[in-house]
This record gives structure tokens, sequence and C-alpha cells, in this order.
């Protein structure tokens, strides 16, 4: 489902291009009456009135099963070069998805700046991802460790009875330029998982090793960015 075109290379975003929001609805419903998915992943929204008709889509599926379809949300709210690819007003509409959310994939920035919390420490990224999880209802949150200095250790923190449990997944870091597309992939791959049915857990590890695989053999194109290799 497209929810918004970019103009972009290797060097950044020159410019985003919503869809229609009644079109992004339109989408959506048309898709759903078809068939009831196994998950959905929801990543760039680009502007609040798209975010309401995601929202509004969902909504009107209530004879479907879809509170049983596990949701993962990727809060696309910048690009690595920094251009906004949701604009800051649609920030409580992707709040109310997350509610929905079995598990939401931020990066570092993203869990800080949804959050409110300092995450230059690990005690703050712990603060950050249960923020998310209480406050916004989010079953899981899986914040990435890639902008951080030293090795690029995630935390994935799960609702747990009345409190959240939180499990430091070890990374390595792979040298060279940037590469583009690591957290779409890894929010497909968790998505992929779930879809097959695997436990979250085991989506999220099989996830992650699948993107270390692709980052190990990711190529450079352009001028400034390598993009990921996959099979």
């Amino acid at each position: 489902m497209v929810t918004a075109l970019t103009i972009q290379d290797t060097e950044r975003v020159h410019r985003v291009l919503p869809a229609f929001p009644s079109v992004v609805l339109e989408q959506l419903r048309t898709l759903l009456r078809d068939i009831t998915p196994d998950a959905i992943k929801i990543g760039m929204l680009a502007t609040d009135d798209v975010a309401r008709n995601v929202e509004l889509g969902l909504n009107e599926l209530n004879e479907k099963p879809l509170q049983r379809v596990p949701i993962v949300i990727d809060p696309v709210l910048w690009s690595s070069d920094g251009s906004a690819l949701l604009e800051r007003r649609a920030w409580g509409s992707l709040e109310l998805l997350m509610g929905r959310a079995a598990i939401v994939t931020p990066n570092l920035p993203e869990a800080e700046a949804l959050s409110g919390s300092d995450v230059s420490t690990e005690e703050g990224v712990e603060a950050a991802a249960s923020g998310l999880v209480v406050n916004f209802g989010a079953g899981a949150v899986l914040v990435t460790g890639g902008h951080r200095d030293g090795p690029p250790d995630d935390l994935l923190a799960v609702r747990e009875g009345g409190g959240v449990v939180f499990h430091w997944l070890k990374g390595k870091r792979v040298g060279g330029t940037p590469v583009h597309g690591t957290g779409c992939a890894l929010a497909s791959a968790i998505t992929a998982g779930l879809a097959q049915g695997e436990p979250l857990r085991p989506a999220v590890d099989a996830a992650r090793r699948f993107v270390a695989s692709a980052l190990a053999r990711a190529e450079g194109r352009g001028k400034r960015a390598r993009f990921l290799v996959y099979g």
C-alpha cells in the first residue's frame, strides 16, 4: 500500500509527495475487504491526514479478526540525511496506531523524540522503550542501536504481566559508508516471521540475523551509500 512517493538519491531526500489520504484509505479498504492479512507492517506515513486515514481504515474493519493480526510499526520520522518523513502534527496519530502494535521498531533518535527520554545511556534507552510500551500501549518495542557509538546493541522491551521486561541483544558493527534501508528491512523481516506464526522473540532474532547477513554483503552505489544485499 503506497502512502507517499519520495524523490531521493544516495545523498539525500529531495522531495516527499504524500498520497491523497482518501486514496490511502481506499487502498486499505479494498485490500482488507478481499484478504485478511497474517501480519501488517506500517512504515512511512508522511502526513497526519494519511496517518488518520490508516487508523480509520483499521477501525472500520473491526468485523474482521484484525485485533488478532500482529501489527509492526516502523515509526519513520526522518531520513538518514535528516529530512522529515512524518510531519510533526502527525505524531499524535502515530501514537494512536502504536497502541495497536505487537511491536514498534524505532531507532535511537526516534525513540528519544517519541518518548522524551534521553537515550545517551542504557538506562535512558530502557526508559524510552518502557515509555513507548506503557504510555502508548505497544506490546513490545525494539530500539535499534545503530546510531550509538560503540557496539550497536538493540533493546527489546516486552510487556509482560503488569510490567516491562528488557532484553539487550548484542550487535556487531559493520564498517564502511552508511547503509540505506536497514530499519525498513528489519521491520519487514519481523513482520514476515510473525505472519508465519513465529512468536515475537524468535521473529525478532531471525530478522536481526537476516539484516546482519545483508549488511555484511552491502554494496556501494552512487556517491554516499551502500545498499543491502539479500539472498
